[in-house]
């Protein structure tokens, strides 16, 4: 079987990566979840900080050492280290913040907007 290329393409260069997300709120629940897609990447090569009231995912993909570089047709997958920050909203804690790993994708739920206080009327004795 021969591979060919064909076309222009950006073979060999080494392009950022950043991982694909999906940012849902669910305003009755007041829970807002960001969706990443994170295939072939294990779960102890990923790291969720929050700081300074900012969610960063970050971690490295490894590419398998099984294949050497040349005899690649096409090379689409991308392999190094990745970051994605987010910012959080008002006054969610660290302990809020809840992550999970299943099947390739990292799941992160926080509280949404703080709720509004309502102004408490204070009687004048």
């Amino acid at each position: 079987m021969s591979l060919e290329r064909t076309g222009s393409s950006d073979f060999g260069l080494i392009r950022p990566f950043k991982p694909t997300m999906d940012l849902h709120e669910d305003k009755k629940k007041n829970q807002v979840t960001a969706t990443f897609e994170l295939p072939g990447i294990n779960k102890q090569d990923i790291s969720v900080d929050v700081n300074n009231n900012r969610l960063t995912v970050s971690g490295e993909s490894h590419s398998s050492s099984e294949k050497n570089e040349k005899g690649y047709a096409i090379k689409e997958r991308r392999y190094g280290k990745f970051s994605r920050t987010l910012q959080l909203p008002e006054g969610v804690k660290e302990n809020q913040v809840k992550a999970r790993m299943n099947d390739g994708v990292l799941t992160v739920t926080f509280p949404g907007a703080a709720p509004e206080h309502k102004a408490k009327k204070i009687t004048v004795e």
